[in-house]
């Protein structure tokens, strides 16, 4: 992103989204509902001008209305309030950005002192009115949870989440795609006095601080999940499993669970993990002893430590098709991710019979909304009632925010006849704050489904981390078959949005998902994997194919992320 953006985004909240700062709108065009307009085009509405970051989004109209539509912030950025000035007023955006990329010439340039002069008075005024004694607000902490419009005080600094957060440092995630909201300092601490220096001084720290934040790798996650069955629990110490997956999530949980907090039952038939110490065989219940369930503990905890969180995955298909998911337990859940150790609980609620009415958006529904989002709900209230400090993910169907009437989601515009079509819709924008990041699940759904469109249909209802899902092959269902490299010729973000229910087998590769995310993404977007041990306890991938292997280090090397991208997972033999 521009300095200039970060200037006026991220910069210690002196532009927030009062949007203060003035645009000189005298020849910019006023927008008009379901106009065509390209990205970077400038349009004025309701008294303030817009930037246009996705085109297709921009020319919908409706729902991505610039100011005024739910989902408009995924498409513009404003600019701020109009003024029909002249010169000095259409000349602040020029010295703006002057003052962010060049120290000296804002401080000393006397050509530009009346504009430059009137700019930094309004920021350092910005500071200033900013500048707040914090008496009542807690510390940060990296144990504590935080949810929607909480603050806090961190190093001087006062920070507001804009979703649910844990130990996401609001000094290098308060960007303006990052969880927290710098809101200034507070009076008499260190970066009040900081803030005290010259105003010139200031905006231009500001913004390079706002463009170091925007390259923090730390902000990607490479998400894997890891099938229990045919597996050990050894299986998953620090020496299998490559450091740059963040997040490893162990599939799967029963979503009725009967398990009782501190009986350290791991096994099959009341947790529903698969483990071989555990398992449900022919010959009996395996039951996990005194050892290797603590065993089990000091392996999370080692990842913990080493830096790669484990969560629990509950759900996944085979739980998902009876009713187990009517009485979901989320006591129970909660109990078992504190025993374990775990940092989070992601909801697999693969149901296959909700069906969605296909309306607009205000009246678009599906049959299973209310189970759904009574499971995230109840998920939530407990993990805040316990102070449990987990996260909650959810597994997004490939087309699992489509089929809604009058957005470039419409079936037939996208990839038609999906029975999953819409099926999170409600529950992502309804609750999407609830959410740590979504696991998009893209893939199962043939030659005809595009990740890319998958993804930007959940990025219009939803502000969080989404990680692009990537299945090695075989798949379960489709047929499609992920590769690494993108064929000669391909351009990483063409034939999107089109309107059209085209074929998108040239773009299923890993090379083009990364190059996407990568340059039309969010800084926090990142991967999902599915499996961990896909080839070992299902099939060998075949000749051409992306592996575990292979999809994970070209994601590390590319994105990239941080950790050893030369790390491999080792071929090991299935656990009976």
């Amino acid at each position: 992103m521009k300095t200039y953006a970060w200037l006026f985004l991220g910069a210690a909240g002196i532009f927030a989204s009062a949007q203060s700062h003035a645009y000189d709108c005298t020849s910019v065009p006023q927008y008009v509902n379901g106009s065509t307009y390209a990205t970077n085009a400038i349009v004025k509405n309701g008294g303030n001008a817009y930037r246009c970051d996705v085109g297709g989004w921009c020319s919908i109209g409706g729902p991505y209305e610039p100011g005024v539509g739910w989902a408009a912030a995924n498409a513009w950025t404003g600019l701020g309030a109009c003024t029909t000035t002249t010169s000095s007023t259409s000349s602040k955006a020029s010295s703006v950005s002057s003052v962010s990329t060049s120290k000296s010439s804002t401080a000393t340039s006397s050509s530009k002192s009346s504009v430059a002069s009137s700019v930094v008075s309004s920021v350092a005024s910005s500071v200033n009115s900013s500048t707040m004694n914090c008496p009542s607000l807690s510390e940060w902490s990296a144990t504590a949870t935080y949810t929607k419009d909480m603050q806090v005080v961190y190093k001087g600094i006062k920070y507001q989440a804009k979703w649910w957060t844990q130990n996401e440092d609001p000094s290098t995630h308060s960007g303006a795609s990052d969880v927290w909201i710098n809101l200034g300092p507070c009076a008499g601490s260190s970066a009040s006095s900081a803030s005290s220096k010259s105003s010139t001084s200031s905006v231009s720290s500001t913004s390079t601080s706002s463009s170091s934040v925007s390259s923090v790798a730390g902000g990607r996650r490479y998400v894997a999940y890891a099938g229990t069955w045919l597996t050990s629990i050894y299986d998953l110490k620090t020496a299998n499993i490559p450091n740059y997956i963040t997040n490893l999530h162990l599939a799967f949980v029963r979503p009725d669970t009967i398990y009782q907090k501190g009986s350290y039952a791991f096994d099959q038939s009341v947790a529903g993990f698969e483990f071989a110490e555990g398992a449900s065989t022919n010959n009996g219940q395996r039951v996990f002893s005194a050892q290797q369930a603590q065993d089990l503990r000091n392996i999370i905890t080692a990842l913990r430590n080493r830096g790669t969180q484990v969560w629990i995955s509950v759900g996944g298909w085979s739980y998902s098709q009876g009713d187990q998911w009517s009485r979901f337990n989320a006591p129970r859940v909660v109990a078992l991710a504190q025993d374990l150790g775990a940092s989070g609980v992601d909801i697999d609620w693969e149901s296959s019979s909700s069906a969605c009415n296909k309306l607009d958006d205000a009246n678009f529904s599906c049959s299973k909304d209310a189970e759904i989002e009574s499971i995230i709900t109840s998920l939530y209230n407990e993990i805040q009632a316990r102070n449990a400090g987990l996260g909650i993910s959810i597994a997004g169907w490939s087309t699992g925010a489509y089929y809604v009437k009058g957005t470039a989601f419409e079936e037939g515009k996208v990839q038609w006849g999906s029975p999953f079509g819409g099926t999170l819709y409600n529950l992502v924008k309804r609750h999407g704050s609830k959410l740590t990041y979504i696991n998009l699940m893209s893939y199962d759904a043939g030659d005809y489904y595009d990740p890319r469109e998958g993804y930007l249909s959940y990025r219009a209802i939803y502000n969080g981390p989404i990680n692009m899902g990537m299945e090695i092959a075989p798949e379960g269902a489709g047929g499609s078959v992920l590769k690494i490299n993108a064929p000669a010729g391909t351009v990483y973000d063409a034939d999107i949005l089109t309107g059209q229910n085209n074929m998108a087998n040239q773009y299923y590769n890993v090379e083009t998902y990364v190059k996407y995310i990568k340059n039309k993404g969010r800084a926090n977007d990142g991967f999902m994997l599915w499996q961990l041990w896909k080839q070992r306890v299902n099939a060998v991938a075949p000749a051409g194919a992306a592996t575990e292997n292979s999809a994970g280090q070209y994601v590390c090397a590319n994105l990239p992320l941080a950790g050893d991208c030369n790390q491999t997972i080792p071929t090991l033999p299935v656990a009976q």
